[in-house]
């Protein structure tokens, strides 16, 4: 039974690691259940519950930056209230369109509130752009949380 559990944490990091560059998959939930799987079938002998906060942690930040990173980029640009609003809702009524959606939701989202604000299409255009420049940043920002949790887990083995 265990081996069949660490399978199964492996094939959870494994497609965590994948969901880490393809918006589809919650990668960075799916990393650290494997990891809390694996640590769970060792009785927590090697990864112990420090170790499982810090690296939730480091989860919740990878998460948190996954849902604000179109809104940042809007906001960096200076878009207008109502495109931050539209760049959120994009984003969250896309992820139930697959992975379309999720590319063109905050998209679609940014401009719809840009234009709502009475600003120009170029402008919204401007700014739907900088909505996916700073969703590429947070896919960057993700997968490379998502290796230091990896990471993290690696090095409570090595060091237990």
């Amino acid at each position: 039974m265990d081996l069949f559990l660490y399978l199964l944490a492996a094939a959870l990091i494994v497609g965590g690691v994948a969901g880490a560059v393809l918006p589809i998959l919650p990668g960075i939930p799916m990393i650290f259940g494997g990891i809390w799987l694996a640590a769970a079938v060792d009785d927590y002998q090697h990864l112990g519950g420090g170790w499982l906060l810090a690296i939730g942690i480091v989860g919740a930040v990878g998460v948190a930056l996954d849902f604000v990173s179109a809104s940042l980029g809007a906001k960096k640009i200076g878009a207008s209230p109502r495109a931050l609003w539209g760049a959120g809702v994009g984003t969250t009524v896309g992820m139930f369109f697959g992975l379309p959606g999720l590319l063109l939701g905050p998209f679609l989202g940014a401009v719809a509130g840009e234009l709502w604000s009475g600003k120009s299409v170029l402008r919204s255009a401007h700014v739907g752009i900088s909505t996916w420049f700073g969703m590429l940043l947070g896919i960057i920002a993700k997968a490379v949380l998502s290796f230091l949790m990896l990471g993290m887990a690696a090095l409570a083995l090595l060091f237990s």
